[in-house]
């Protein structure tokens, strides 16, 4: 009898532009077990059952449902980073004035291009759509502003599905999980064109001129930056008992984590909190630690194996620091992020010489020797597998 191999999970963190970093990473790292393989490119999606990604994570993780190389992800960020956000955030009071009058426009500005950006990687597909073609779960946090409640976009794959967000066109979920707080607008997101049938997707122009209301959303991040727990509750869901169940968390290069503060420095201002973007960095900093942990703690009290990784491990060196910025565009710091993900792609493809005694080398190197090579369309409809290295 054929052994089921476990089900998996990949969780992705937000983290604004480092987003950058997340893509890179993945893309060298799958780069370099094509090349071990003699295939053209792997399908990194297509190895996951569910993925569940945040903010940036969360077009990310859209991303890789949908079989979009991450090169052109990557390739988004370096080219409309600088006008998805266009102005920084004050740094003082002068700044913090000029911002008061001018950040309103930059703001609708920075929105209308990273949907710009969204639509010509992902065009009109949807959630359902999504799910039917490529049988990956998405699962992408953000929070609902007419209650303040956390909401999930989901595809239709757990049990009893009300196919509430089947016809969520993936660019609009972007939209709504990475709607951070003073760096973007929020996501008005109108209501999707109900369909006669689960089973029947509407017509792309349908889900714009039959829409009744819309719902305003915010940022993902403001309560699972970290989306560990979504992916863990939905794979119990999704699992039986006895199915072992492997998680994969991947974060965005985040700033060393920490500070050291004198007594007389207790009482920060909006100065000091930088208008309230180091408050949004400390809650991503402090989210990544404590669900990670909660996610393990939980693990212990379920009926299957369930395994926690993180990866890469390695810390974040100080001269990166100064390009850490969520909303830093500026090209030395997309290329330092770039040069980081290959330092540690390189480092995680090199522990796969220890995957006899390293077991989260050993899990790293089973995901990607197992994922499937990716299919290019061709003019019948159909696809087929990409040429191999050698070919």
């Amino acid at each position: 009898m054929t052994e089921r191999r476990p089900f998996r999970v990949l969780s992705l963190d937000g983290g604004g532009m480092r987003g950058t970093y997340t893509a890179t990473y993945l893309d060298l790292v799958a780069a370099a077990f094509a090349r071990q393989r003699n295939v053209a490119a792997l399908d990194i999606g297509a190895a996951f059952d569910l993925i569940v990604g945040t903010s940036t994570g969360g077009i990310i993780a859209c991303a890789l449902a949908a079989d979009v190389p991450l090169k052109n992800v990557v390739a988004l960020y370096r080219r409309y980073g600088a006008s998805i956000f266009p102005r920084v955030l004050p740094s003082g009071l002068g700044s913090a004035i000029v911002d008061l009058y001018k950040r309103p426009a930059a703001l609708a500005a920075g929105t209308e291009s990273l949907r710009a950006a969204l639509q010509a990687q992902l065009g009109q597909k949807t959630m359902g759509q999504i799910y039917t073609e490529r049988h990956i779960a998405l699962a992408i946090p953000a929070v609902e502003m007419s209650q303040h409640r956390a909401w999930v976009f989901k595809t239709p794959h757990l049990p009893g599905t009300n196919h509430r967000d089947d016809n969520y066109s993936l660019v609009d979920v972007c939209l709504a999980t990475s709607a951070a707080p003073v760096y973007r607008s929020l996501a008005a997101v109108n209501h999707p064109a109900p369909v006669a049938s689960a089973n029947v997707q509407a017509a792309p122009n349908q889900l714009q001129d039959e829409t009744d209301g819309f719902n305003m959303f915010v940022d993902g991040g403001l309560w699972a930056n970290n989306p560990v727990l979504v992916g863990l509750v939905d794979a119990l869901d999704l699992t039986k008992s006895g199915q072992e169940i492997e998680i994969f968390c991947l974060g965005t290069c985040p700033m060393p984590a920490g500070e050291q503060i004198s007594k007389d420095a207790t009482h920060r201002g909006l100065a000091e909190w930088k208008f309230g973007g180091e408050a949004a960095a400390l809650s991503i900093d402090a989210q990544q630690f404590a669900f990670d942990h909660v996610a393990k703690k939980l693990t212990r009290h379920v009926d299957r194996k369930c395994t926690i990784i993180r990866f890469p491990s390695e810390r974040v060196p100080a001269a990166l620091i100064p390009y850490l910025g969520l909303d830093e565009t500026r090209p030395e710091a997309i290329q330092a992020l770039v040069n980081q993900a290959r330092t540690d792609a390189d480092m995680t493809n090199s522990k796969c010489a220890y995957a006899n005694s390293d077991p989260e080398a050993a899990l790293i190197c089973a995901l990607f020797s197992s994922a499937p090579p990716r299919t290019e369309p061709v003019s019948d409809g159909s696809s087929k597998t990409a040429n191999t290295a050698a070919g």
